[in-house]
């Protein structure tokens, strides 16, 4: 439980636990876009960070400190949720959900590393209400602040996605 929790050991990584759980999470979004559905995409994020509030909160109990940095269950499940306004934007212009060539191809990988660069940006500063949402109990605290960072997100890359749309 707690190596899921610990994001399958990048958690126990020396440095930048949280930015290693981004990346995991950076593989995590590439499976459910590879699946070319946007029903597994929202499925996939539900289910991501349904499991987050469980098993972060099973770990910081095991643990026994509050949201331990090698938990990073809670970034891994929220950096799908970054790429959600994409995935909106997408079947609203084309009809189509995202594919995986969508984030890599042409200019759209600087928008995939522009939105992970802005989740451990509003990971990290935690503005209003993502460090209060920390005072929450247990898994819900630790999987809150993560979610409404890449809420942050969504508001920074959708006026991009919709206005200059890649393609």
């Amino acid at each position: 439980m707690c190596w899921v929790a610990e994001g399958f050991g990048a958690g126990r990584l020396p440095v930048a636990p949280g930015t290693w759980g981004t990346l995991v999470g950076l593989g995590w979004t590439m499976l459910l876009v590879a699946a070319s559905s946007g029903w597994v995409f929202a499925g996939g994020c539900a289910l991501g960070l349904a499991a987050a509030v469980w098993l972060c909160g099973a770990a910081e109990r095991h643990l026994g400190r509050p949201d331990p940095p090698s938990v990073v269950l809670d970034e891994i499940a929220a950096v799908p949720v970054c790429f959600a306004g994409w995935q909106v934007v997408q079947l609203v212009q084309t009809g189509q959900p995202l594919q995986l060539a969508d984030l890599v191809r042409d200019g759209a990988w600087q928008v995939t590393l522009a939105g992970v660069l802005a989740f451990r940006f509003f990971d990290v500063l935690k503005p209003w209400p993502v460090r209060q949402s920390q005072a929450w109990p247990g898994g819900w605290g630790i999987t809150a602040d993560d979610l409404l960072a890449a809420g942050y997100v969504n508001l920074v890359l959708a006026p991009v996605l919709i206005f200059f749309p890649r393609g």
